[in-house]
């Protein structure tokens, strides 16, 4: 009789222990938290709910009810510069970036490289842009790598600068920087070209669906992960599917003027400014009562298809958030959410370089005005939001991107965690700058910065960990935070800022009572205006860019 009721209570015990296996979810590794790192690109500072957008962005906006958004945070104005300061830590031009377009060198060592050497998995999905490109001298050359990307040994660049050499064990996306977002150029898996293909493909959903994948992958194993995000969305060319197009139409039919205005009330109502320190910024070149009907119907698709790539991306990243609660590692997962820079006032004019002339199948490509208005967002254009646009997104600052004033500069942060220890919901006016990112990560786990990294010597971090900020802490805040890009430059130093917005000549702000740098100071202050001055010429030759 012992052996049938030892049978029956192994049985019963295998079925309960089974039925726990199935309910039960993954437990929260407490020690080394996941990292996800979400960058859009080309984003108006203004263009989601949560910092006083219209565009439906409920996953962002989600995301800052229960975390932390910044106010006072900096980007490096540019795409590549950017990117360059968010992995490693750096002013972008010490690691290679003291113009667009370079490769990033060897004397930093990225975020994958270093948590990779500490237990961590790595993972990034999406635009890359830190590899030189080589330029395509005329179309035949372009259509040629289109049409045979997919085969094995074709190389957008020094494969030794892929991400895949630069810390990423996985990574899936664009070497290259401008793509078409329904047949994207450049697209690789690991260093091998990949070939788009189907009529339905579109680039911001497939980055979203590679990053679930990565997630899954990477949660089936007990070693935290760090997953970097950095969607195209919505740089231009200004492609979305028609009819998230069209759901935006009737949005936009008032113009920029309203739009720059309605964006700043409601930043005011969130609590993300007051009225007496952000008077708005002047929307320059014509008004839009001054457009023609037609002009006006042009303009008002132009801004629906930003805003249906912005509102696409939001939905990725909801699939993206989704899948980490379904894998149980939400609860274990720092996201941080930014901008590479603020909304662009580029218009292409012609093809060349980075913008092709034709589609694959040899359709030629529409540029500027020659695009027909019920075109603007199809495969077949190639176009932006253009400057009253980005100037009125970008609320309540002024300017765009690759300026050093606010336009440029300013970045939307969100940072969401359950260890904060802030409010959710909250605010924090800490001043900060994508190259803070890389301390916070290792700030995290505890991991040492090397002196040296695969035999090269790495420069000491310029940024600060954002932990203390995280945890309710004093935090040592920058004396000084410093910025250049293709000849416009600024100097953040307590209250005050000096900058040179390009071709023109110095300007002095007191951002305390004046954030969107309204009234110019120069005159009233020289003195302090040549101190600051004399401080960014030494930073500037620590950097070696070349005198102008």
């Amino acid at each position: 009789m012992k052996k049938p009721i030892l049978f029956v209570f192994t049985a019963l015990m295998l079925v309960t222990l089974l039925a726990g296996f199935a309910i039960q979810k993954k437990q929260p590794r407490k020690e080394s938290p996941n990292l996800l790192i979400i960058l859009a690109d080309d984003l108006g500072y203004s263009d989601l709910g949560c910092y006083g957008g219209e565009i439906e962005t409920p996953n962002l906006d989600k995301l800052a009810a229960n975390g932390l958004r910044f106010r006072n945070a900096y980007n490096s104005a540019r795409c590549c510069p950017t990117r360059a300061s968010l992995l490693t830590g750096q002013y972008q031009h010490r690691v290679g970036l003291i113009r667009n377009g370079r490769s990033m060198t060897r004397d930093g060592v990225t975020i994958a490289e270093v948590l990779g050497q500490n237990g961590y998995q790595t993972g990034m999905v999406g635009k890359w842009h830190l590899s030189e490109a080589v330029p395509l001298p005329d179309k035949q050359k372009h259509l040629a790598w289109l049409n045979h990307q997919h085969d094995p040994g074709i190389h957008f660049a020094e494969v030794s600068t892929y991400p895949v050499n630069r810390g990423f064990e996985k990574f899936y996306g664009i070497i290259w920087g401008v793509v078409s977002y329904f047949d994207p150029f450049s697209l690789v898996e690991g260093d091998q070209p990949v070939k788009t293909v189907g009529k339905d493909y579109y680039i911001t959903d497939d980055f979203s669906e590679k990053a679930r994948g990565y997630i899954q992958d990477f949660s089936k194993k007990d070693d935290p992960f760090l997953l970097y995000l950095a969607y195209t969305a919505p740089h231009w060319p200004i492609h979305a599917p028609k009819d998230d197009i069209e759901k935006y139409l009737p949005v936009y039919k008032d113009g920029w003027n309203v739009l720059q205005k309605s964006r700043r009330e409601k930043q005011i109502e969130l609590g993300l400014l007051t009225a007496a320190e952000n008077p708005l910024s002047p929307i320059p070149g014509r008004q839009w009562d001054e457009l023609s009907a037609k002009e006006k119907e042009f303009n008002i698709r132009k801004m629906a298809t930003h805003a249906a790539m912005v509102a696409r991306m939001d939905r990725g990243i909801g699939q993206v958030l989704k899948t980490l609660e379904e894998t149980g590692e939400l609860e274990n997962t720092l996201i941080v959410f930014m901008s590479d820079n603020g909304a662009s006032p580029e218009i292409m004019q012609v093809s060349g370089y980075d913008r092709p002339s034709e589609t694959r199948d040899g359709q030629k490509l529409l540029y500027a005005n020659a695009i027909p208005t019920a075109m603007i967002g199809s495969e077949l254009s190639y176009t932006g939001i253009g400057p009253e646009w980005a100037n009125a997104i970008n609320s309540p600052y002024r300017l765009w991107k690759a300026e050093s004033v606010g336009g440029g500069v300013r970045t939307p942060l969100i940072v969401s965690w359950p260890g904060l220890k802030t409010r959710p919901g909250g605010f924090s006016d800490e001043l900060t700058h994508a190259m803070d990112i890389l301390p916070t990560a290792l700030d995290l786990p505890g991991a040492p910065y090397p002196k040296e990294y695969a035999g090269h010597a790495i420069n000491d971090m310029d940024g600060r960990s954002l932990l203390p900020v995280f945890l309710k802490k004093k935090r040592q805040s920058y004396a000084q935070l410093f910025f250049e890009h293709e000849g416009g430059k600024a100097l953040i130093e307590g209250d005050w800022k000096l900058v040179y917005p390009k071709r023109k000549t110095w300007e002095l702000y007191n951002l305390k009572t004046d954030r969107t740098e309204s009234t110019n100071l120069m005159d009233k202050y020289p003195d302090k205006a040549r101190e600051m001055q004399q401080k960014y010429d030494v930073w500037s030759r620590r950097m070696g860019i070349p005198a102008e």
